[in-house]
């Protein structure tokens, strides 16, 4: 496969990359805003994640401009990037949070995030965090199965409680994208069954420690198309209708989040273009009026990073040309686990006569599986550097100490300010909880 991206490599002056607007090469060296990304490696070292404050607000701002004049909280569903400088970000910027742990929780908190626009969601919330969320006076728990209402109730009764929830609804909607992060159809592990779901909030109405305040869906990640939602909206609003002619009103409604971006020339809608038909239907059904809820996570970080690494050998074979990086599926684990495409494009395009040639871009870690990129052309040669792009989501919040490699160092860049967010990781970090058996 060719690289989308190369041909921009070529231009000396001012080309953004697609989809990536604060992500350009200047004079013929890449640069975030206003930074050269080869500055950075050189000051940072590799792998290394630099990440745009203004892509990250950009992405936000389309998502204002479609809640317009309307009652919304947007809240950052933070498992696409948890890192305490990415959540500073968007606290300052009036979001709220969507959390699946109480590890996550203590993050929003240090972060500055306000607790009341923390919204708890996952399959699997234990007591203590249940009592965690509570104590901090958390917004709203997404509640999962009926087993879980049951549980919640008799935490929040025992600290004289009444937690506030939204139960999530499986509308059975294919959002078309990869099975693993498909999480809206009758196989899927999340949320409560469509035909069940009168029932099930029956039942949380007559339990004493809990207080009915919205109704949840979420159907996927990385969607691209707008008939998933439009179908899944409609879905939701029917049973929004059953649930208030039984008497259980219904302050808010929580659409999720799952707007997919550019990893590989997709085209998903603008956030702004898609609420504009959601909010059309909204109001069409007579719901307008209703305070809303949502989730991005992937849409507002995921072109905002990329992953700079450096080339540490080229090694030529019969059947496979192999540029060996020292980024590998610890760092970046969504080709891994998803066969995902990232674009991988040169930090400096220097006119070197180095010849093109069909690549695999592997990591170090000793797995066949630690792959980067499938048959990408490059013209590289060893201490070249390459930028990972749209490596913003679920890289650094899924990386691991896989062959104890360090996490790699983090870098917000803010026009011409940059901030190291997180240090590299070393191997005493690693090491500092274990202990030796003694004797």
């Amino acid at each position: 496969m060719s690289n989308p991206y190369a041909p921009l490599g070529q231009s000396p002056l001012h080309a953004a990359l697609p989809g990536h607007p604060f992500v350009a090469y200047r004079d013929k060296t890449l640069h975030v805003e206003d930074i050269a990304l080869d500055t950075l490696a050189a000051t940072h070292g590799t792998p290394l994640f630099v990440y745009s404050k203004a892509a990250m607000l950009a992405a936000l701002a389309a998502y204002q401009r479609g809640f317009a004049g309307r009652h919304a909280q947007i809240c950052y569903a933070m498992k696409a990037n948890s890192s305490l400088g990415v959540l500073q970000v968007f606290a300052r910027a009036g979001c709220g949070f969507d959390i699946v742990s109480g590890g996550e929780l203590d993050r929003v908190l240090a972060a500055g995030g306000e607790a009341g626009k923390i919204i708890f969601s996952g399959v699997g919330k234990t007591r203590a965090e249940m009592r965690q969320a509570l104590a901090a006076g958390i917004g709203c728990f997404n509640v999962e199965s009926e087993a879980e209402l049951d549980v919640l109730s008799e935490v929040a009764l025992a600290a004289g409680l009444r937690a506030p929830v939204s139960i999530r609804v499986n509308p059975n909607v294919d959002p078309k994208t990869h099975p693993y992060i498909s999480t809206g159809l009758k196989d899927n592990k999340f949320g409560v069954a469509h035909e069940d779901a009168l029932r099930i909030y029956q039942h949380a109405a007559s339990l004493k420690g809990l207080k009915i305040v919205g109704i949840d869906c979420h159907i996927g990640s990385q969607i691209t198309d707008t008939t998933p939602y439009l179908d899944a909206m409609d879905r939701v609003l029917d049973l929004v209708g059953a649930i208030e002619g039984a008497g259980i009103p219904l302050e808010h409604i929580d659409f999720g989040g799952g707007l997919g971006i550019n990893y590989n020339n997709d085209t998903p809608p603008e956030a702004d273009v898609l609420w504009q038909q959601l909010l059309a239907k909204l109001d069409a059904r007579g719901y307008g009026n209703k305070k809303l809820m949502i989730e991005p996570g992937r849409s507002l970080v995921g072109n905002a990073g990329v992953c700079l690494t450096e080339v540490l050998y080229v090694k030529p074979g019969e059947h496979k040309n192999f540029c060996i990086i020292d980024a590998a599926m610890n760092d970046l684990p969504r080709p891994a686990m998803y066969q995902a495409f990232h674009a991988i494009v040169p930090v400096l395009v220097n006119g070197k006569e180095t010849p093109a040639a069909t690549y695999d871009v592997v990591g170090p870690v000793c797995e066949s599986g630690d792959w980067i990129g499938r048959d990408r052309e490059l013209a590289v040669a060893a201490g070249d550097r390459l930028a990972v792009l749209s490596a913003g989501a679920y890289c650094m919040s899924m990386s691991s100490n896989y062959n104890t490699r360090g996490r790699a160092a983090e870098i917000l860049v803010d026009g011409a300010a940059v901030h190291l967010i997180r240090q590299r990781e070393s191997s005493q970090d690693q090491m500092r909880h274990e202990h030796l058996v003694a004797g």
